[in-house]
């Protein structure tokens, strides 16, 4: 099964900006990746690493995942400084003096005990701009949280299985570094710098709108209720299935044995099983082969034993 890696952006819409970094863990160094591939020239403060372990960097990600840590950093410059030292803060401000863009990731507290806050660094770099990515917007700037704690307010964890992948982390990246966009136009425009706060929380309020719209709760079209935009068994796997629009609709109903009378058919219990017992008897290869000569919106997931998992 062949998977897509997505394109680096590569557009040239930073070239010849200057990022400085001091975004630790996911949300950052993403957005940051984001903007490099942009044409950025990004550089990264992080702490040292923690003694004595010589595998780790000073972001907490390197812990975590080393392969992730190292994707995050293709073609980043990382540099170790402590900014509390007078050292650190030497190095920090030297890069400050050449950045049109800092991004951070501290609590608003933080920044004020480094001379970050905006106010103090707007004083003394009037063209620098501050993206500075937080847990939760405004007033809630300070109070601890996380990924999951995010998505779980917004109602978008279900049971105890936790979520696929780290959708508020990312998305709060994608809006990073639209932000550093926005402050990059905003700067040619005025000549001045520009703050944005870019609140993780409101990332998975946004992924979660078309949940608060209804749009996807249970029984709804693309909530299950619809025959052919569910995950069914198949022989060897599983199907994800989405043959939401009439057309798709039709011609699935067409294919299963079931008589077309609008969209109200696929919505019918009888359709559904109808649908469930047509794929349970095919494996993935043949779902595949008829999804290109029906034309069909479908993707497979074989069953992978623990020994191809290994290798």
């Amino acid at each position: 099964m062949s998977h897509h890696i997505p394109t680096p952006v590569c557009s040239g819409a930073l070239k010849g900006v200057h990022i400085l970094s001091l975004s630790l863990n996911l949300p950052g160094p993403a957005a940051l990746l984001r903007c490099q591939q942009m044409g950025a020239h990004c550089v990264k403060l992080e702490p040292p690493a923690p003694a004595p372990d010589d595998t780790a960097t000073g972001d907490p990600m390197s812990a975590y995942s080393r392969t992730a840590y190292d994707a995050l950093h293709q073609g980043i410059s990382v540099r170790s400084a402590n900014l509390k030292t007078p050292e650190g803060q030497a190095d920090l401000h030297a890069e400050l003096t050449q950045a049109d863009v800092l991004l951070t990731s501290f609590r608003p507290s933080a920044l004020v005990k480094l001379g970050l806050g905006w106010d103090q660094l707007h004083a003394r770099y009037p063209r620098l701009s501050l993206v500075a990515i937080v847990g939760a917007a405004g007033a809630r700037a300070e109070e601890p949280g996380h990924d999951l704690t995010y998505l779980a307010e917004n109602n978008l964890v279900t049971g105890l299985e936790l979520p696929a992948t780290l959708y508020a982390d990312m998305a709060g990246a994608l809006m990073a570094s639209e932000a550093v966009l926005q402050a990059v136009l905003l700067q040619r425009q005025t000549d001045a710098g520009h703050f944005f706060e870019v609140a993780l929380a409101d990332a998975a309020a946004h992924l979660a709108q078309p949940r608060a719209w209804g749009l996807t709760l249970p029984g709804t079209a693309i909530g299950g209720g619809h025959a052919g935009y569910r995950v069914y068994p198949c022989a060897d796997g599983r199907v994800a299935l989405a043959a939401l629009e009439p057309h798709f609709a039709q011609r699935l109903c067409a294919l299963v044995g079931v008589p077309w009378h609008g969209q109200a058919t696929v919505m019918q219990t009888s359709a559904h099983e109808r649908v469930a017992a047509f794929v349970a008897k095919l494996d993935c290869e043949t779902l595949e082969q008829l999804a290109r000569a029906q034309d069909l919106p479908l993707y497979t997931l074989p069953d992978v034993t623990r020994d191809q998992v290994r290798r």
